[in-house]
């Protein structure tokens, strides 16, 4: 099922009364998700996330704005009437039912000509438990399950009915970092086998980069970009993206463009043509963003840091060293463990892979493209 978001805009009154204007959760926001895509929603928190979701499911009514499924309008189509399946950062199991019984909940509810006999229900219950895996787990209540097997037990009661939408809110925020890893594996192992759309909320990066089809980063109720993960990484729209994804953090200085050089603070470290983009005569003001994989170690390399300390990491090493025209107060290189790092009266040098590197306006703070000459 395409979801298409036309202007979507919430508002919420104020609750501070010395600020009379209301605070926007969402802020014009339109995109299209693509049919059978699982896309994660990704942002800091407080960006809008979690109402886009509730948008979606028809658990807020929009200030302005459409929402589409497919070709249809859902709009003012009540949450209970949209065919979406919703999982949240709390499980909400009933302690006193079985997980069969968890997971046939939603089953019970159908009438008319929708609703299931009991064997019918177990029947469907069974199949989404083994899609999850938790066909052995069935005869069990929540509080004899693991983190891991209970948020198992929420997917399956929300994709027993077949929801044209898969909805989920932080679903992963609970576990600790190993069943963390091992869960997303399992819901984007889920999401290929039934083919439905899904919308994954979070604020990990990591989380959202690995299993997502696509990606949309927020920022303050505002649509910032949105595309493959690879791609959005690669080619950051504006200098917040860039910022939010990666791990460590993309480093930051401020530098100066002047004829075909790009200078951070007195050395010239990239020979450039910046595209569509004027260069005055005394230069243009820029933000470089270094990606932290973006650095050699080369004696002869035109770019220099003072060396803080390093630290070997099993595959990689970090080195951590300090600049005056870095935001930061460190900056961090990733370099395998193997390479040789040669520091002379405590400066390390570096050549900067131009693939690695971006220009950002220093006014907008949107991306300005070059070529290496």
């Amino acid at each position: 099922m395409k979801i298409t978001l036309d202007h979507l805009t919430k508002r919420f009154p104020n609750r501070n009364k010395k600020i009379r204007e209301d605070v926007i959760a969402v802020n014009d926001f339109t995109f299209e998700i693509p049919d059978g895509k699982l896309i994660g929603l990704l942002g800091p928190s407080g960006c809008g996330k979690s109402t886009t979701l509730n948008l979606i499911s028809g658990l807020e009514m929009p200030s302005s704005g459409r929402i589409y499924f497919g070709d249809t309008d859902v709009t003012d189509v009540p949450a209970e009437h949209r065919g979406v399946g919703l999982v949240f950062q709390n499980y909400a199991l009933y302690p006193h039912l079985t997980v069969l019984d968890n997971i046939m909940f939603p089953l019970g509810n159908l009438r008319g000509s929708e609703k299931l006999t009991k064997e019918q229900m177990r029947d469907k219950a069974m199949e989404v438990a083994k899609l999850v895996q938790i066909d052995e787990l069935i005869e069990r209540r929540p509080k004899e399950l693991s983190g891991g097997q209970q948020q198992r037990v929420a997917i399956a009661r929300a994709l027993v009915k077949m929801p044209s939408v898969l909805l989920l809110d932080e679903p992963l925020s609970n576990l600790d970092a190993r069943l963390r890893l091992q869960t997303r594996e399992e819901l984007a192992r889920i999401q290929h086998e039934t083919g439905i759309t899904t919308v994954f909320v979070t604020h990990d990066q990591e989380e959202a980069m690995s299993i997502s089809d696509q990606i949309v980063v927020m920022k303050d109720g505002l649509f910032q970009q949105m595309g493959k993960p690879q791609d959005v990484y690669d080619h950051p729209d504006n200098l917040f993206v860039a910022k939010f994804l990666g791990t460590p953090p993309i480093n930051v200085f401020e530098g100066t463009v002047k004829g075909d050089k790009l200078f951070v603070g007195d050395e010239a470290i990239l020979s450039l043509k910046l595209e569509n983009a004027e260069v005055p005569e005394d230069g243009r003001k820029v933000y470089v963003g270094i990606r932290p994989e973006g650095f050699i170690p080369a004696e002869d390399g035109e770019f220099s840091v003072s060396l803080s300390k390093i630290e070997v990491m099993g595959r990689d090493t970090s080195v951590v060293a300090t600049h005056p025209a870095a935001q930061a107060a460190t900056i961090r290189a990733i370099i395998a463990s193997d390479a040789p790092v040669n520091a002379k009266d405590g400066t390390v040098r570096f050549r900067i892979k131009p693939a690695k590197l971006h220009l950002f306006d220093s006014a907008d703070e949107t991306r300005i493209d070059f070529h290496v000459i």
